[in-house]
Protein backbone atom coordinates (compact mmCIF):
# COMPACT_ATOMS: atom_id res chain seq x y z
CA UNK A 1 0.00 0.00 0.00
CA UNK A 2 1.21 3.50 -1.03
CA UNK A 3 2.68 6.01 1.81
CA UNK A 4 0.48 9.49 1.60
CA UNK A 5 4.16 10.85 0.74
CA UNK A 6 4.38 8.61 -2.24
CA UNK A 7 0.34 8.46 -3.69
CA UNK A 8 1.69 13.02 -3.53
CA UNK A 9 4.87 12.29 -5.26
CA UNK A 10 3.03 10.09 -7.66
CA UNK A 11 0.54 13.05 -8.34
CA UNK A 12 2.56 15.58 -9.06
CA UNK A 13 4.97 13.43 -11.33
CA UNK A 14 1.55 13.18 -13.43
CA UNK A 15 1.23 16.36 -13.13
CA UNK A 16 4.51 17.45 -14.65
CA UNK A 17 4.16 14.71 -17.24
CA UNK A 18 0.72 16.21 -18.51
CA UNK A 19 2.53 19.57 -18.71
CA UNK A 20 4.88 20.09 -21.48
CA UNK A 21 6.57 22.90 -20.54
CA UNK A 22 8.84 20.77 -17.67
CA UNK A 23 7.31 23.13 -15.15
CA UNK A 24 4.09 23.49 -13.08
CA UNK A 25 2.51 25.79 -10.74
CA UNK A 26 0.59 24.54 -7.78
CA UNK A 27 -0.68 26.24 -4.30
CA UNK A 28 -0.03 24.33 -1.51
CA UNK A 29 -2.80 25.11 0.53
CA UNK A 30 -5.01 23.36 -1.98
CA UNK A 31 -2.65 20.02 -2.96
CA UNK A 32 -3.29 19.62 0.97
CA UNK A 33 -6.74 19.67 0.76
CA UNK A 34 -6.55 17.33 -2.06
CA UNK A 35 -4.70 14.98 0.05
CA UNK A 36 -6.58 15.43 3.08
CA UNK A 37 -3.23 16.37 5.28
CA UNK A 38 -1.39 19.70 6.30
CA UNK A 39 0.63 22.09 4.06
CA UNK A 40 3.73 20.85 5.65
CA UNK A 41 2.97 17.24 4.72
CA UNK A 42 3.59 18.85 1.04
CA UNK A 43 6.28 20.83 2.23
CA UNK A 44 8.32 17.23 3.22
CA UNK A 45 7.39 15.77 0.00
CA UNK A 46 8.85 18.52 -2.07
CA UNK A 47 11.71 18.68 0.13
CA UNK A 48 12.74 14.78 0.17
CA UNK A 49 11.31 13.86 -3.52
CA UNK A 50 12.03 17.22 -5.67
CA UNK A 51 15.42 17.75 -4.98
CA UNK A 52 18.39 19.35 -7.53
CA UNK A 53 19.99 15.79 -7.38
CA UNK A 54 16.75 14.45 -8.83
CA UNK A 55 16.56 16.74 -11.46
CA UNK A 56 14.55 19.38 -9.84
CA UNK A 57 14.23 22.86 -9.36
CA UNK A 58 11.13 24.16 -6.58
CA UNK A 59 10.77 27.80 -6.11
CA UNK A 60 8.02 28.79 -3.03
CA UNK A 61 6.25 31.85 -1.83
CA UNK A 62 4.48 31.81 1.02
CA UNK A 63 1.10 33.62 2.13
CA UNK A 64 -2.29 34.54 0.50
CA UNK A 65 -1.13 34.58 -2.94
CA UNK A 66 1.58 31.87 -2.33
CA UNK A 67 2.64 29.20 -5.02
CA UNK A 68 5.14 26.82 -5.40
CA UNK A 69 6.83 26.17 -9.15
CA UNK A 70 8.60 23.40 -9.51
CA UNK A 71 10.60 22.48 -12.25
CA UNK A 72 12.14 19.72 -14.32
CA UNK A 73 16.03 20.38 -15.20
CA UNK A 74 16.48 19.42 -18.54
CA UNK A 75 20.20 18.70 -19.41
CA UNK A 76 20.54 18.49 -23.46
CA UNK A 77 23.87 20.16 -23.47
CA UNK A 78 27.17 19.57 -22.20
CA UNK A 79 27.47 22.96 -20.72
CA UNK A 80 24.16 22.07 -18.99
CA UNK A 81 25.38 18.28 -17.76
CA UNK A 82 28.71 20.16 -16.01
CA UNK A 83 26.45 23.00 -14.50
CA UNK A 84 24.05 20.10 -12.94
CA UNK A 85 27.01 18.47 -11.80
CA UNK A 86 28.51 21.41 -9.84
CA UNK A 87 25.40 21.86 -8.29
CA UNK A 88 24.53 18.87 -7.01
CA UNK A 89 27.75 18.05 -6.15
CA UNK A 90 28.65 20.98 -4.43
CA UNK A 91 29.67 19.84 -0.55
CA UNK A 92 31.53 16.83 0.54
CA UNK A 93 29.28 14.10 0.30
CA UNK A 94 29.04 10.67 2.72
CA UNK A 95 29.44 7.18 1.24
CA UNK A 96 25.71 7.20 1.51
CA UNK A 97 24.78 10.54 -0.05
CA UNK A 98 26.97 9.42 -2.87
CA UNK A 99 25.43 5.81 -3.35
CA UNK A 100 21.83 7.92 -3.52
CA UNK A 101 22.96 10.63 -5.57
CA UNK A 102 24.38 8.11 -8.06
CA UNK A 103 20.88 6.08 -8.06
CA UNK A 104 18.79 9.27 -8.30
CA UNK A 105 21.30 9.95 -11.54
CA UNK A 106 21.05 6.18 -12.97
CA UNK A 107 17.29 6.47 -12.73
CA UNK A 108 17.39 10.07 -14.69
CA UNK A 109 19.49 7.93 -17.25
CA UNK A 110 22.31 10.08 -16.98
CA UNK A 111 24.09 7.32 -15.91
CA UNK A 112 24.09 3.77 -17.06
CA UNK A 113 24.07 0.81 -14.16
CA UNK A 114 27.12 0.04 -15.55
CA UNK A 115 28.72 3.33 -15.14
CA UNK A 116 27.19 3.13 -11.23
CA UNK A 117 28.19 -0.14 -10.20
CA UNK A 118 31.60 0.86 -11.40
CA UNK A 119 32.14 3.89 -9.69
CA UNK A 120 30.74 2.56 -6.35
CA UNK A 121 32.86 -0.10 -6.89
CA UNK A 122 36.04 2.02 -7.72
CA UNK A 123 34.77 4.54 -4.24
CA UNK A 124 34.71 1.36 -2.21
CA UNK A 125 38.06 0.29 -3.04
CA UNK A 126 39.78 3.85 -2.61
CA UNK A 127 37.87 4.23 0.86
CA UNK A 128 39.54 0.80 1.88
CA UNK A 129 43.15 1.79 0.41
CA UNK A 130 42.98 5.22 2.29
CA UNK A 131 41.71 3.73 5.73
CA UNK A 132 44.42 0.72 5.51
CA UNK A 133 47.56 2.41 4.20
CA UNK A 134 46.71 5.73 5.24
CA UNK A 135 45.14 6.01 7.74
CA UNK A 136 42.78 8.73 7.36
CA UNK A 137 39.33 9.74 9.04
CA UNK A 138 35.97 9.23 7.97
CA UNK A 139 35.95 13.20 6.83
CA UNK A 140 38.65 13.36 4.42
CA UNK A 141 38.27 10.06 3.44
CA UNK A 142 34.39 11.27 2.14
CA UNK A 143 36.29 14.85 0.74
CA UNK A 144 38.59 12.42 -1.56
CA UNK A 145 35.66 10.27 -2.61
CA UNK A 146 33.34 12.94 -3.08
CA UNK A 147 36.26 15.15 -5.48
CA UNK A 148 36.76 11.70 -7.37
CA UNK A 149 32.69 11.81 -7.92
CA UNK A 150 32.67 15.37 -9.14
CA UNK A 151 35.51 14.19 -11.69
CA UNK A 152 34.21 11.24 -12.91
CA UNK A 153 30.84 13.03 -13.22
CA UNK A 154 32.19 15.73 -15.24
CA UNK A 155 33.93 13.51 -17.61
CA UNK A 156 31.33 11.35 -18.00
CA UNK A 157 29.10 14.55 -19.00
CA UNK A 158 31.28 15.80 -22.29
CA UNK A 159 31.17 12.08 -23.44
Amino acid sequence: MESLTEKIEKYIRSLLEANSADEIILRRKELANVFGCVPSQINYVLQSRFTPERGFIVESQRGGNGYIRIIRVCLSGVEDRLNHIEEIVDRVMTPQETRRLLKNLEERELLTLRERTMLEVILRFVDEVLVSFFDLPAYRRDEINTELVRRVLKSLAII
